[in-house]
């Protein structure tokens, strides 16, 4: 959704104002195009806000629709029926059509979107409008992951699928036997296959993980329920010492033998990564850099992003992480002399 046009914008607002009207419109757009048309006064009620306020979000989806801003590509609003006398006031909106249709975007949109979301995240939302902020990123970053450019973001998943296959995890943990996954691993663009001691089903954020003990990589892993292929439930009892699922409360990443710790400098043009991966003991140096630790379960996928990143991104410690960041820098650049 592009923003509001200029020329009809409203009044300045302040920061947490503009914030807090985003989330109302996350959670104003699908619920309109869910139910059609709909009373003022039952919107108001659903949405939890004044009939008021209401009309002053709708007044801005007005002014909202597809990149360009010409009439057809703006969501109507059919404000007349709500404000003028002798209306229904029954809200309905046109011209909204291809929120139906799945989304397309491109890589650089994608993360664009997905960096904003993650700063509107971290305020404070309701409990309603954090729930659609955390469907909205879990679909993005799924779809990112998994796709080259464009990237398609479904509208909604095969709900009766993901069900059935998240009730037999839950029975592997309930009888303790083991299963067997096919796994996407989107830094390897690779499915794999695994067997897996069952601890628990877990959330964060919106997006459902197993907490397990992968017997392939002999350590606790978490499996992202959208990205498990297929699952097996075995005639095998677990194998590891039985332990509680892990609480996610702090992030996804928690210290662990598991874990390497990184220390990168960061320059203003990559502190963008702090917003999207969780960071720890983050230190501004006195040349406007940052110096962060990132908490890393695959180098691979480290490599990748500092590769992303260079040049404004460089390892302090540990060393042997370094080395390996500069060979990869320099084969990539070998490769640009090859081609001229």
């Amino acid at each position: 959704m592009s923003t509001p046009a200029s020329g009809g914008r409203p009044g300045p607002a302040t920061a947490t104002g503009a914030k807090e009207q985003v989330a109302r419109l996350l959670t104003l757009v699908p619920y309109l195009h869910a139910r059609g048309g709909v009373r003022l006064d039952e919107a108001a009620r659903d949405l939890g806000v004044s009939e008021r306020q209401l009309v002053k979000d709708l007044r801005v989806l007005f002014l909202c629709g597809l990149p360009g801003g010409y009439p057809d590509d703006l969501i109507d609003v059919d404000l007349d029926a709500l404000v003028e006398p002798g209306g229904d006031r029954v809200i309905r909106v046109a011209n909204a059509d291809y929120l139906a249709r799945p989304l397309r975007l491109s890589q650089t949109e994608a993360t664009a979107i997905i960096v904003a979301l993650r700063a509107l995240r971290g305020g404070a939302l309701t409990e309603q409008a954090a729930e659609v902020v955390d469907r909205t990123l879990a679909k993005l970053e799924h779809a990112a992951a998994d796709a080259a450019a464009p990237v398609e973001v479904p509208v909604e998943p095969d709900e009766r699928e993901y069900a059935a296959r998240k009730a037999l995890l839950q029975r592997g943990v309930a009888e303790q036997r083991q299963l067997r996954l096919s796994y996407f691993v989107p830094t390897r663009d690779e499915e794999s296959e695994r067997v897996v001691d069952p601890r628990g089903v877990v959330s964060y954020r919106g997006v459902e993980y197993l907490d397990a003990y992968c017997h392939s990589a002999e350590a606790p892993r978490l499996f992202r329920l959208d990205r498990i292929r297929a699952a097996s439930l075995l005639d095998t009892p677990v194998a590891s010492a039985p332990e509680a699922p892990r609480s996610l409360a702090e992030g996804l990443f928690a210290p662990g033998e598991h874990l390497l710790t990184v220390t990168l400098r960061l320059e203003p043009a990559a502190r963008w990564v702090t917003e999207y991966y969780p960071t720890q003991d983050a230190h501004q140096m006195a040349d406007g850099s940052l110096q962060v630790d990132l908490q890393v379960a695959d180098l691979r996928w480290l490599r990748r992003l500092l590769l992303r990143l260079a040049p404004y991104a460089s390892v302090i410690a540990p060393e042997e992480v370094a080395e390996d960041f500069r060979d990869a820098a320099s084969a990539t650049l070998r490769l640009y002399d090859q081609d001229a």
